[in-house]
């Protein structure tokens, strides 16, 4: 079994760098990303099938550190090895389906190298039984996100997105460090389960919960960290999908989980991160229900989605365990990554990914319809699918727990059940109906502006034959290739069957009755108040907000500026601190100096260099005497 966790962990590393050097040949580049994927979604299972017993793996040794232990050891059980199954999977499809997407890209062997690096990253994170080694884990894919966001970097805004991406999630990090340091002081030791099982140093341990929380709201996009993911849709779709689906975002909800026992012990962390998921959770699903582009309400979507996956663990009690956050991550994983390769396919036969533009899109495409119906209606809690009994089992585990923080949540998700019902159900419309006569021979309807790549303006469809004939031209791709096709088909399975995974896992499935049935009442009632103020789908539901607040609440009301505020305060407040540093701490040093310098120059002006007569004839006179006195003497 060790040797197994160890290759899950080396082997995608290894084929980041063999598709470094091989990055100039497609199809070698191809067959490393999607042949390394492959075989750690294999060994991934083996890892499943064989984690009934906890295993600790050594790596390579620990550090040598003094007192502070640093064992740098692997942790093998049945959460990891579910999750790294989960992460194995959506990886796999993402590489599967890029090798189509990024067919005519001559940069799509770096873009693969980098996303097997960041599974690298999220797999070691999973892994990991050492904060050191979470940390390096993080870092990995904090820098990893940086490189697929700014893929298409002749573009400024993709450049923009990346850089703020990086940014943000930095100054987050700060949080991050400072408690995974606190918990390891406290504990001696960076091992997991000795930081888990040490006692005292209360303020060490308050430190190191907020601390890793505030870490874990920058790289899961918590209020108020959360601007940078909705631009973060610059990159490519694919990228999108791996960053929003079983990695970066969700890897905040899996190292809480780690340290459930900590949290559910300390009301203070706690009631923090309920407050922050409840405020998130709501207030991003509001801003996907207005939204003017498919995969900025995706990632609002996906705003809401792991706000929920961490209140889960913000108000579970401590006998329910993480089960139903991790449960959550994973339904998560399947109809999210379904939803944005979904949303790429589309946006390839439309050309654009604005709403306007793909507009009733949906209509001829077949097993793409299908497919992205399945992933809606899981988003948007539909029985029998996977995101119904993963979102009921969170709102079940919060009305179990106790406290302000669990009172807070329970209120929030109910609100947010309504309100992805509602988004979900409005995306659903827009995507298949076709755009009414009316407004069929419209400039907005004729032509849109393209949101991801620089591609020719097309038209909408009129017909299914219109509709062929562009997947052969759109957006410069060939038809989609079966692979790819496959990809999502076997997403959308995954996304109505994937409850199964969860029943071996302790707290994954706990669905109550009445919570269950209020939850799908909320989601009938939402859905169809939708459906009939949009006129049966004939006009956006959005339009009806007014002009001024939508064009605010699209434009994520003014936050990005409130961060370019942010910057420049600390730039001026870095330059003042540079003016007072060299013009009053170092005046005095400097002072003294001149003074001394001063005193110098008037003495060596007062003493010339060549001695006087005067000074002359009284040496002379004094050797003089000298010489008479010792002769008188004698």
């Amino acid at each position: 079994m060790s040797w197994v966790v160890r290759l899950v962990v080396a082997l995608p590393a290894l084929a980041a760098l063999a598709g470094l050097l091989v990055h100039r040949q497609r199809r070698l580049s191809a067959a490393v990303a999607v042949g390394a994927s492959s075989a750690v979604t294999v060994l991934a299972i083996v890892q499943w099938a064989a984690s009934m017993r906890t295993a600790d793996i050594d790596t390579f040794g620990g550090l040598p550190l003094g007192d502070l232990s640093v064992p740098l050891h692997l942790l093998s059980d049945r959460t990891s090895g579910l999750v790294s199954f989960v992460v194995a999977v959506v990886v796999l499809g993402i590489q599967v389906f890029t090798v189509w997407y990024l067919r005519d890209d001559p940069r799509y062997g770096r873009f693969a190298a980098t996303v097997s690096l960041f599974a690298a990253g999220m797999l070691l994170l999973v892994q990991a039984s050492d904060l050191v080694l979470v940390l390096v884990g993080w870092e990995i894919m904090g820098w990893c996100s940086w490189l697929l966001i700014g893929h298409d970097s002749e573009r400024p805004a993709a450049r923009r997105a990346a850089y703020k991406a990086f940014l943000v999630t930095r100054v987050a990090d700060i949080g991050m460090v400072v408690g995974i340091v606190a918990l390891a002081v406290r504990a001696r030791s960076t091992d997991l389960l000795a930081v888990i099982s040490a006692n005292g140093h209360s303020t060490a341990l308050t430190i190191g919960l907020v601390g890793v929380a505030v870490g874990v709201a920058g790289k899961s996009g918590l209020v108020p960290f959360h601007d940078w993911l909705p631009d973060a849709m610059e990159g490519p779709t694919p990228a999108s999908a791996l960053i929003h689906a079983a990695t970066m975002v969700a890897a905040g909800t899996y190292v809480i989980a780690r340290l459930f026992s900590l949290y559910a012990a300390h009301d203070g962390a706690r009631t923090f991160l309920a407050v922050l998921t409840a405020v998130t959770m709501v207030y991003a699903a509001l801003l996907a229900l207005v939204q003017t582009d498919l995969k900025r309400m995706l990632a609002y979507s996906t705003l809401s989605q792991v706000a929920i996956m961490l209140s889960a663990l913000a108000a579970a009690p401590h006998d329910v365990g993480p089960g139903p956050g991790i449960s959550h991550l994973i339904g998560h994983a399947f109809f999210k990554a379904l939803l944005f390769l979904a949303a790429g396919w589309l946006s390839v036969l439309a050309g654009a990914t604005a709403l306007v533009a793909l507009r009733g899109r949906l209509r001829p495409t077949g097993a793409l319809r299908w497919a992205t119906g399945i992933g809606l209606a899981s988003l948007a809690g539909v029985p029998p699918l996977i995101g119904f009994f993963t979102k009921d089992t969170v709102i079940d585990a919060a009305i179990e727990g106790e406290g302000v923080g669990a009172t807070v949540v329970v209120v929030a998700l109910f609100a947010t059940v309504v309100l992805t019902a509602a988004y979900c159900t409005r995306a659903w419309l827009l995507l298949d109906t076709p755009v009414a006569d009316e407004l069929a021979d419209s400039p907005v309807a004729d032509e849109v502006v393209v949101a991801e790549e620089d591609v020719a303006v097309v038209t909408v469809a009129d017909s299914a034959d219109d509709a062929e004939v562009e997947r052969v031209h759109a957006h410069g791709h060939a038809p989609i290739t079966l692979s790819a096709a496959l990809v999502v088909s076997v997403l959308a399975a995954l996304t109505v069957v994937g409850t199964l995974f969860l029943t071996g896992l302790r707290g994954g499935i706990h669905v109550g009755l009445l919570s269950a049935l209020l939850s799908v009442l909320l989601v009938a009632g939402a859905a169809f108040a939708v459906w009939s103020l949009s006129g049966q789908g004939r006009v956006d539901v959005a339009d009806r907000v007014p002009a001024g607040l939508r064009d605010k609440a699209v434009r994520g009301f003014g936050i990005d500026a409130a961060y370019v505020g942010v910057g420049r305060a600390v730039t001026a407040t870095a330059r003042l601190v540079v003016t007072l540093d060299r013009d009053v701490v170092d005046a005095y040093p400097r002072a003294a100096a001149s003074v001394v310098r001063g005193l110098g120059r008037a003495g060596d002006r007062a003493h010339r260099g060549v001695p006087s007569a005067a000074l002359v004839a009284l040496l002379v006179g004094a050797v003089a005497v000298a010489v008479l006195g010792v002769a008188a003497w004698r």
